[in-house]
């Protein structure tokens, strides 16, 4: 409006007086217009420029839908390219705080905490810690009264004058602003950093009642520190809930391909003390959840009051597995300050996770590791909806991440050189965007800028030749069943239990892959039979007719299932074999421990799933079959086409089979791929394909006769209970489509595998 004002004003120029004939013409404004046309084009698109710029910078800093925009297509136009910061790490100048009051101000111990309403009785709880220095990160709705005597405060105003860079990229409306307040703790001597949230109790008052808060001197506790087992080289994620006696709860940022994992730690090792400089604590009452459990475990109007084992004794990650670390309730040491930076351009309740397994994979460089803490705080249900689609980021790509962490590499010689490098990457691989590479800088150079040094790197454990665990450096524990809600229902009662049976079929079938279709509705199952078969298998893999990103469904053709296999193998390259399932035929796992995992399992002895049929007089789609099968075979190898050849006489017949269930061990993987190959375009049906590859990888005398006797039918009208055994290896037809479905299996299934029941 001003810039309208000065350019249109009549009053900003004294125009000489003119002929009356010149102010005739003057009054045709038709011939004035034309005359001075390009005068008026010039002025509008300047103000039209200049009212763009003006409406885009407010927008900008108050984080307006419009920057968002502008960034969201920026990022969907660079974020294959981003471009790479460059930095002069040896001319950054000390920033020193001259605009408030506590300038002179120091203190080792600091607690960081966004506030968005008046202070909460849990805040005010910790100003009594004795020790730790409250400070308090105003955002957008915070109060404009806010105070708290004994708390440093630091409002929107406040922040803008401190002069750190990361300030011109933070949302005015989000706790990401906690990352001023790092800054500020920092520049005034911070050591230790707990960041926390103000609706939770610190338990006793007393942070260090669990934590580790001194590392090294005299307080130091000079111990050894329980480890998860790296065994496993393919486990690269795990749910520490279970480690605190709570197996049907997970924490957010798991990805939920994971959430069936339920099964304890067979066994786990040892580490010293003094590292952990990442200390992750377990809240009791409303614990870190996703929406996907809230949601689906929500009691209707009831607060959740969840309780984990307080006796449970700490535990480390290895390098090469992760867990996912919050804002709520974490300490963060010296040496790991560079990692407390929260991604600006992701999602809300996605921030502090991928910020966590960002700074996981990078504290491997410095030689230190995460630890997970018995519960330290417990927050408070308020009973409020949890956004499904705040969380948009982690469901998406969290395990793609995951995986993308323990395999990256740097060969920068420096800490932050290397943290750079790793921000970039990941704006590359769409994990964030190039505004989060921006932030990354303009972070690291604050840091230098307050005064803090970077940590020297080290050589990453990870590439080298590890150690075999002996029998003597495996250290048992097992974690306590305490009550937890499943499926909305309340689970009453502690139970101790022994879960021998359990550990010994996840020990069998640990590093299995079960590779299960969904033909029914995988939004009201899919979890569950993760929760079900992922306590015993290494991994569970949902197929269905149509692909669900948010509950990692991928999609595939039940008719040509097979030809999907052969990828499912390559991801998983160390896995000692590979089990089919359809959901509806259902697998009694504890009757399959006596299975050969080196031989082919199939249902080649079931009658009513494999047959012979005579292609002489039956339909086209018979003949068809037979002819395409003849094609396949005769350009077999040798090898194979000899075993068919031998196993299939009549060359008048079709073998088919449903192939409901199957196992394909690791040996027989490269022969069925180099099967699926020949096939390639042709149209060969599954249940066609399925017998003809197991034909010719191997002699069916040579098959295990585990699925021998399963109870089959082609089919059932209603599940019944009387047509379920849980004395046979598996069981056809049993549909499930729905959570009391589901609920009604748990009960039978649990003759064989009473543990179950704690799912219901």
């Amino acid at each position: 409006m001003l810039v309208q004002d000065r350019v249109d004003s009549p009053h900003n120029h004294q125009p000489r007086k003119k002929p009356f004939s010149v102010y005739t013409k003057n009054l045709d404004f038709s011939t004035w217009a034309s005359e001075n046309l390009y005068k008026i084009l010039t002025i509008l698109l300047l103000i039209a420029t200049v009212a763009a710029l003006f409406f885009l910078r407010n927008y900008s800093t108050a984080g307006g839908d419009a920057m968002t925009l502008l960034c969201l297509q920026s990022t969907q136009s660079h974020s294959v390219h981003p471009k790479f910061p460059d930095i002069n790490w040896n001319s950054i100048p000390r920033i020193v705080d001259k605009v408030t009051p506590f300038s002179s101000f120091r203190s080792e111990k600091w607690i960081v905490v966004s506030v968005s309403d008046y202070p909460s009785d849990s805040l005010k709880k910790m100003l009594k810690i004795k020790g730790w220095q409250v400070l308090a990160i105003g955002n957008s709705r915070t109060p404009k009264d806010w105070t708290l005597k004994g708390a440093i405060y630091l409002s929107l105003d406040m922040q803008a004058q401190l002069g750190f860079r990361v300030v011109d990229y933070l949302p005015y409306d989000s706790y990401v602003r906690k990352t001023v307040g790092y800054l500020f703790a920092i520049q005034h001597g911070a050591q230790k950093i707990y960041d926390v949230d103000d609706r939770g109790d610190v338990i006793d008052n007393d942070i260090g009642k669990h934590f580790d808060i001194e590392l090294t001197g005299e307080d130091a506790r000079q111990e050894v520190i329980m480890q998860y087992s790296h065994e496993n080289p393919n486990r690269t994620v795990v749910n520490p809930y279970i480690h605190f006696g709570q197996r049907s709860v997970w924490p957010r940022g798991l990805p939920l391909e994971n959430v069936g994992k339920i099964g304890s730690e067979e066994f786990y090792t040892e580490v010293f003390g003094g590292k952990q400089f990442i200390q992750q604590g377990i809240s009791n009452g409303l614990p870190d959840v996703d929406s996907v459990f809230y949601f689906t475990r929500k009691p209707e109007l009831e607060p959740f009051d969840i309780r984990f084992d307080d006796h449970a004794l700490k535990v480390a990650l290895p390098q090469g597995t992760m867990v996912p670390i919050n804002s709520f309730n974490t300490i963060f040491h010296s040496s790991a300050f560079w990692g407390l930076m929260l991604p600006v351009a992701v999602s809300s309740m996605a921030s502090d996770i991928l910020r966590g397994y960002w700074a996981q994979r990078l504290l491997w460089e410095v030689g230190g590791y995460v630890v997970m803490y018995p519960p330290t705080i417990h927050r408070y249900d308020r009973i409020e909806s949890y956004p499904f689609s705040e969380e948009k980021d982690l469901h998406v790509n969290v395990g793609r991440l995951i995986k993308f962490l323990v395999e990256w590499r740097s060969s920068k010689d420096r800490l932050f050189e290397k943290i750079l490098e790793l921000s970039y990457v990941m704006a590359e691989e769409g994990f964030w965007t190039e505004r989060d590479v921006e932030f990354t800088a303009a972070w690291l150079q604050d840091l230098l800028a307050v005064g803090y040094q970077q940590p020297r790197v080290m050589s990453l454990e990870l590439d080298r030749p590890r150690a075999s665990i002996g029998h003597g450096d495996r250290k048992e524990f097992v974690p306590q069943k305490l009550p937890s809600v499943h499926l909305g229902v309340e689970e009453v009662g502690t139970v101790n239990y022994e879960i021998g049976n359990l550990i010994r079929w996840r020990k069998n079938f640990g590093n299995v892959v079960l590779i299960m279709f969904c033909s029914g509705p995988v939004d009201r199952t899919a979890l569950e039979w993760r929760l079900l078969y992922g306590r015993i298998f290494k991994t569970v893999i949902i197929l269905s007719k149509e692909k669900n990103v948010d509950l990692a469904v991928e999609q595939a053709q039940l008719d040509y299932v097979y030809k999907c296999l052969p990828k499912l193998f390559d991801r998983y390259t160390s896995a000692e074999g590979f089990l089919f399932l359809e959901d509806n035929t259902i697998l009694n796992y504890w009757n399959l421990v006596q299975a050969d995992k080196s031989k082919l399992w199939i249902t080649n002895k079931v009658p009513n799933s494999w047959t012979t049929v005579a292609t002489a007089g039956n339909s086209d789609w018979f003949m068809k079959q037979a002819e395409t099968v003849k094609k396949v075979v005769e350009s077999m190898p040798a090898h194979l086409q000899v075993n068919y050849k031998e196993s299939v006489k009549d060359h008048q017949s079709l073998v088919i089979c449903n192939s409901e269930a199957f196992y394909v061990p690791r040996q027989f993987v490269p022969d069925f791929i180099d099967l699926v190959n020949l096939v390639g375009d042709l149209d060969i049906h599954h249940k066609v394909a399925m017998p003809m590859f197991f034909l010719a990888i191997d002699s069916s005398d040579n098959f295990d006769p585990v699925f021998n006797s399963m109870r089959y039918k082609q089919k059932l009208q209603s599940n019944s209970t009387s047509f379920y055994s849980a004395e046979v290896p598996a069981v056809h037809p049993w549909n499930v489509s729905s959570e009391q479905e589901f609920i009604k299996l748990i009960r039978v299934m649990a003759a064989g595998d009473p543990l179950l029941m704690e799912l219901v």
